[in-house]
């Protein structure tokens, strides 16, 4: 199977071809970098025919141009593609997960207008999982995950530091963020997890049986990160590694007193859980440690401490007071600023061309790839012994695994690989080796490859497609119909029925069909068995307050229309205002909903006055549906069957001059007025008698189904002899 084009989501964060912002804060660390290393690499293999990496447009006069273009183009198999949501500023990943089905909803409609159906998606984190989830759903394309981290494990932890569930809550979204990494468990056709001990995290949540795991360590830029001892050919890649080199040298040696000696190296974003401060302190106590080599500690990128986070904040200043409480001054350098693309491989080299040691006492590492790329550049490792380096170290063995909390038996460590030359050159010569045999980004993508196009072979939705979950894929035009007194009509006989089904059965593959009804979901369904009717590609119901999908003959919400609806509608307070009047009853359970409170009229009595002086400063936020002198609708503003199909266009990229209605009453009157082509039909209710007909409103002489059939022959989607026989 050749010529895959995949589609990668990476939502938060900061992307782009140069220049990855690697340590600006909390969501631009390793997995930005292994995000586009993975798209990177991916476009080379020859079975891969386009790349696409999804993720965020953002327009922030503090950030660099390039994420507000979007589309940037790196080579002619991969691209990034950035989908504008939850405004323009740059924001983190918390603040995020509320906008998600805005996200779905444009990157749905991009997919579609730029002709980008992938044959497979992969997510990463929980937010990008979300969208991938939604997507395939509606897309019917099989997806992969990668979580990087998990919600559960991070609730356990923020706890266990004294935070709150309410404060977790408000800060993290654990809700959302948990409930979003449970339900793609069920989804996904595999979770690749980076260690044997991350598969062990998942087992927290409740889907954990239903989903296929896969370990599959990141790889590294082994092009990149090259030994230390390695001779640059090219007289252009050597003058800037020669460069890099004296840069790096400036930023370190000038803290030094002796600059000579071997260099215990840390590198990693100010974070308390980095463990930083226990390195400074190990050194800080152990003279003999001082005198045998420096302390390097590039801990992110910083302008100004007083103007970053507060945690980094915190992070920060502890490692000053520690710099002075031990007088570590000429002994420890911490660069405000290094370039994160091009010189952290040279960081490392610098730092292995002094025999020095790179030391990692993160209390718990996932998966540890500044780990394997010290080890590339064949720079010997002292690591945390929690998590992935458990796995990473006697694999490569190229280093010494401590308990990070243990101060002697870090120092001892230490010391072991600076004094014994023979031991620190067989750590850097086996790490080096076993790079190139485990951890290459080939090997890597090799595997990852193959899996693709097993799970393309039995995935349900791609072998055996139902005409029914790809129309919307493909559709250039929508019709849609009102059911009661539109498509069926007793007192009619329901002349035409059985000829417009037919028609419908076997529509055009370029016509989607949809009912917009006034009923409820269940209801919906419920008339479309009795009566056989066609299977819809959607289902406008509950007069436009909600919208579902066909998907394998059942039907799936559009999470992003509730989402729209939800804003400025506050439905307990305008429930209790209506309800005062004396001329309405509530009806049923069956038919309301979150977005839509309905009502009887007694007496076919309506005083628009009194409805308007209850409601007060929420009249605005509301549409107020009459129907048959019947029955009264209250929704959000933003809600009606029209403009429910109007953002079904917009979403599916289907023109409104190519969107068909047909409604007989007056809850179909902005379906059949607004953008697009109404049909009334001829036993239309008295609400709609007062309309003037115009170039694409068009009142139909026969009743429902025939009245129908006659409106979409004037329009030119029907032949005549479909129902002039009738």
């Amino acid at each position: 199977m050749k010529n895959l084009r995949i589609i990668i989501i990476n939502i938060h964060g900061l992307l782009k071809s140069t220049g990855l912002e690697i340590g600006r804060d909390a969501d631009n660390g390793g997995q930005t970098r292994y995000v586009y290393e993975l798209a990177e690499y991916l476009s080379r293999h020859e079975d891969v025919r386009h790349v696409h990496l999804f993720t965020r447009l953002i327009e922030d006069p503090g950030l660099d141009e390039t994420y507000s273009l979007p589309v940037e183009i790196i080579n002619d198999k991969l691209d990034i593609r950035r989908i504008p949501f939850a405004g323009k500023r740059y924001r983190m990943k918390e603040e995020l997960w509320s906008h998600l089905d805005e996200f779905v909803a444009n990157a749905l409609q991009y997919i579609k207008t730029h002709d980008l159906i992938p044959d497979w998606m992969h997510s990463h984190y929980g937010d990008a999982g979300y969208v991938a989830t939604e997507l395939a759903t509606l897309l019917g394309i099989p997806f992969a995950h990668t979580g990087h981290s998990l919600g559960i494990d991070k609730r356990e932890k923020v706890n266990a530091m004294g935070m709150t569930s309410e404060e977790g809550e408000r800060k993290f979204k654990f809700s959302q963020r948990i409930s979003a990494e449970d339900n793609l468990l069920a989804k996904t056709e595999f979770v690749i997890t980076s260690t044997d001990q991350e598969l062990d995290t998942y087992r927290k949540y409740s889907n954990f049986e239903l989903a296929s795991f896969k370990t599959l360590p990141p790889g590294v830029d082994t092009e990149k990160f090259v030994p230390y001892y390695q001779v640059v050919s090219q007289t252009e890649v050597a003058e800037d590694e020669f460069e890099r080199k004296y840069w790096v040298g400036e930023y370190i040696e000038k803290f030094l007193s002796n600059p000579h000696k071997p260099t215990i190296l840390s590198l990693s974003r100010p974070d308390r859980r980095k463990n930083l401060h226990t390195l400074i302190e190990v050194f800080g106590k152990d003279k003999e440690l001082q005198s045998l080599a420096n302390l390097v500690i590039f801990a992110g990128i910083r302008k100004d401490i007083e103007k970053m986070p507060e945690n980094e904040q915190d992070v920060l200043v502890q490692i000053l007071l520690l710099m002075d409480k031990y007088d570590l001054y000429g002994k420890l350098a911490i660069p405000k600023k290094h370039d994160v693309e091009n010189e952290v491989a040279t960081i490392y080299r610098y730092c292995a061309e002094k025999r020095g040691v790179f030391v990692n006492l993160t209390l718990h590492e996932n998966f540890g790839l500044t780990l394997i790329e010290a080890a590339s550049t064949g720079l010997p490792v002292v690591s945390t012994k929690n998590g992935g380096p458990a796995e990473i170290i006697p694999k490569c063995k190229n280093g010494i695994l401590v308990d990070p909390m243990d101060y002697a038996e870090i120092s001892q460590a230490i010391k072991h690989i600076l004094i014994d030359e023979d031991k620190w050159r067989d750590y850097s010569i086996a790490g080096i080796h076993s790079i190139q045999k485990y951890y290459s980004w080939k090997s890597h993508i090799d595997k990852y490859v193959g899996w693709i196009k097993k799970a393309l072979t039995t995935h349900k939705k791609v072998s055996t497609p139902k005409i029914e979950n790809h129309r919307l894929k493909q559709a250039t035009r929508l019709f849609a119909t009102d059911i009661d007194g539109t498509l069926l009509s007793e007192d009619h006989d329901n002349i035409g029925l059985q000829e417009l089904v037919s028609f419908l059965q076997n529509r055009p593959e370029d016509l989607a069909f949809a009912y917009a009804s006034g009923r409820s979901i269940k209801l919906v369904k419920e008339v479309v068995e009795e009566f056989n009717l066609p299977l819809p590609d959607l289902i406008v119901c509950a007069v436009g307050s909600q919208i579902y999908y066909n998907q394998d003959q059942d039907f799936i919400i559009d999470k992003g229309w509730s989402s729209y609806l939800s804003k400025n509608w506050n439905r307990r307070e305008i429930l209790r205002r209506i309800s005062n009047l004396d001329w309405v009853d509530l009806q049923e359970q069956e038919g309301q909903n979150l977005h839509k409170i309905s009502f009887y009229l007694k007496n076919q009595l309506f005083k628009a006055d009194q409805l308007d002086s209850v409601l007060g400063k929420y009249r605005d936020q509301v549409t107020i549906i009459l129907s048959h002198d019947l029955y009264l609708d209250v929704l959000p503003k933003k809600a009606s069957k029209g403009k429910a199909l109007r953002y079904i266009c917009r979403k599916w990229s289907i023109p409104y001059r190519n969107l068909y209605t047909a409604g007989d009453s007056g809850n179909d009157l902005d379906m059949l007025t607004g953008s697009g082509n109404g049909i009334i039909v001829g036993n239309h209710a008295q609400e709609l008698g007062s309309l003037v007909v115009r170039k694409n409103l068009y009142r139909a002489s026969h009743p429902a189904a025939a009245g129908i059939l006659e409106g979409l022959e004037h329009f030119g989607i029907t032949p005549s002899e479909t129902w002039q026989d009738i």
